[in-house]
């Protein structure tokens, strides 16, 4: 059993390198300066290794990212760019950038104590509440720190939590792939993240902002101090839905023993209006995340206590705009997701004539008895409680995002159906933007 170090961390621990302004180097191989050793880390956008530096020994990650289409090789620019300006002890630190033979390589400060998630997952950990606050402190600070500089994180979870060492309580930050400039002026409207730990904004594809961030902060609290998750249905669908209407609780025996201080600042951070969540300056002041008690109950995560509570989904939602027939194929809508996972990355149209989704590949996708209609004006057609809104329910990552206003969304083609379980397309510019699912990964039920 390792228990998890409740000693209040002192200091910053730098990365092992000077912060630097990172170019990236067209035509190197990185394998030549490098030598790769361990993978640690593989997913849908690359894999990654430990390595060290030929010329001067250093022991780093490298993470190699292929180039597929044209968006990718922008989207690692805007990830090197920002990671530039994010010189934070508890951000792992861009070290050099490569791109050759259409891959890139990232090279970042190595952080070898394991995944945030670990410590949930894992019946070998002892986790404490007052263990879980210096977690939650560590990250409200990085996260201060980020918005500081006009940046959303976007992706926020134990995933993406690295500590330093296996029994301590120092983190670090990584995975800038989805984080957004951002600009209070201008709207900005995203469809990905994961399901779990998107905020409501991103499901009903409403504008997003730093607040966005701390709905996140608020679940990854939860997670840590019951090894559940708050909005966890049986599917993403499910999922979805539950965040829409903003529907947690705290009624499991995991909270017998949480603190009131804890409930009181995931309540603050889990509020469906973006504009009244706890921001991260306020979070570092929160009673429960700035005073260091000396005792708070232990936890432990438990085997009879599932990570992921399922929730199931009421229909919640006004749907008397939309008509009465169109019955959802629960088979043919899994069809289509399973469609799309088999080529992510790839754009989609639609055929009115055979009212049939067309994959790359050329395949006729049956829309079956999808809803398909097209808005104007008030995309809702007058009822903020329809689906026909543009309630994302289901979808966890999407390719792209969109920066737009309320005029673009009038002109937006949606697939609407299954009260309170929607589906919906969005077209933009007469192409569809294809929906990748997916889920975090390692559950136990």
């Amino acid at each position: 059993m390792i228990h998890v170090d409740e000693s209040d961390p002192v200091g910053d621990v730098p990365p092992p390198f000077d912060y630097r302004e990172v170019e990236i180097q067209r035509g190197v191989d990185a394998k030549q300066l490098y030598e790769l050793s361990t993978e640690i880390g593989r997913g849908k956008f690359g894999v990654v290794h430990t390595c060290t530096d030929k010329t001067t020994g250093l022991r780093l990650a490298a993470k190699f990212i292929k180039i597929e289409k044209k968006g990718d090789r922008k989207n690692i620019e805007r990830e090197v760019h920002m990671m530039n300006v994010l010189r934070h002890a508890k951000i792992a630190q861009l070290y050099a950038a490569y791109e050759y033979d259409r891959t890139f390589c990232m090279v970042l400060e190595l952080v070898q104590g394991g995944e945030l998630f670990d410590r949930v997952l894992d019946e070998k950990f002892l986790l404490t509440e007052k263990a879980c606050s210096i977690f939650m402190r560590q990250i409200c600070d990085a996260i201060a720190y980020i918005h500081g500089n006009n940046i959303v994180h976007l992706d926020l979870k134990p995933e993406n939590i690295l500590c330093l060492t296996e029994s301590g309580n120092r983190i670090k930050i990584i995975d800038f792939g989805l984080a957004r400039e951002y600009d209070p002026d201008n709207k900005l409207q995203v469809l990905f993240g994961t399901p779990e730990f998107v905020a409501p904004e991103v499901v009903n594809f409403e504008a997003i902002s730093f607040a966005t961030d701390m709905w996140s902060v608020g679940v990854i609290a939860y997670v840590l101090v019951s090894g559940l998750s708050p909005f966890a249905g049986e599917d993403d669908i499910q999922t979805m839905g539950n965040i829409t209407i903003g529907r947690y609780d705290f009624l499991d025996e995991a909270f017998d023993t949480v603190s009131e201080e804890a409930i009181d600042f995931i309540n603050r951070c889990l509020v469906k209006d973006p504009n009244e969540r706890i921001n991260a300056e306020q979070a570092l002041k929160h009673k429960w995340i700035k005073r260091k008690p000396q005792y708070y109950p232990t936890n432990p995560r438990r085997p009879s206590i599932p990570v992921f509570k399922p929730i199931l989904l009421e229909d919640n939602n006004d749907s008397s705009n939309v008509h009465n027939d169109a019955e959802i194929d629960k088979e043919n809508l899994k069809d289509l997701v399973s469609k799309w996972n088999e080529s992510p990355n790839n754009r989609y149209a639609f055929d009115q004539a055979s009212e049939s989704v067309i994959s790359p590949s050329g395949d006729l996708i049956p829309a079956g008895a999808l809803l398909m209609r097209r808005t104007s004006g008030d995309a809702s057609g007058g009822r903020r409680g329809s689906l026909a809104r543009g309630k994302l329910v289901g979808a966890a990552t999407l390719s792209r995002d969109v920066q737009t206003d309320d005029n673009l969304i009038g002109q937006s083609l949606v697939v609407v159906g299954m009260p309170a379980r929607a589906f919906a397309v969005f077209f933009f510019a007469s192409n569809l933007i294809p929906l990748r699912f997916g889920r975090i990964g390692r559950r136990r039920r």
